[in-house]
């Protein structure tokens, strides 16, 4: 069943067995904010088990570019296009929040991201691997994130 993410009213349904569900569900809604704003796109995810095709999707980019597979569970999902932009989301119960941007006719434009929401540790698949730039939000407190540029098609 897909979930509309409302970032005026942060809810931690579909989330509630992370230890760090509100920074996670605050995290969450701040990324809706921004597709609302951006593009006036609502948010929506489903629960990770019934969107297999996007965890496929995010799994092989991440072991194929970086040899990186998270062990943390799975929550939510969501992949969408805006334009000719493709976006995927995971996000795992331990706080993290993977996003894939993959613009279809521009390789520069390529990249996954990782947020970790606030009151959750480093995860051991990205110590030593990543630097994280600090960036306060009102709806996720502080919210460490990295990436890295995709360089192959997908």
């Amino acid at each position: 069943m897909t979930y509309v993410i409302d970032f005026k009213n942060v809810s931690t349904v579909g989330l509630e067995t992370s230890p760090v569900a509100e920074s996670l569900a605050g995290l969450r809604a701040n990324e809706a904010r921004y597709f609302m704003n951006k593009y006036n796109h609502a948010l929506t995810v489903l629960p990770a088990k019934s969107s297999e095709n996007t965890l496929n999707y995010v799994t092989r980019i991440l072991k194929e570019e970086r040899d990186i597979e998270f062990f943390a569970r799975p929550l939510e999902t969501s992949q969408f296009q805006i334009k000719n932009i493709k976006f995927a989301y995971v996000f795992y119960e331990d706080g993290l929040v993977v996003n894939v941007m993959y613009a279809v006719e521009d390789p520069k434009k390529r990249a996954v991201g990782f947020k970790l929401s606030e009151g959750m540790a480093i995860p051991k698949e990205l110590e030593q691997k990543f630097k994280f730039a600090k960036q306060k939000s009102k709806l996720a407190g502080t919210i460490r994130g990295s990436f890295f540029v995709i360089k192959n098609e997908y």
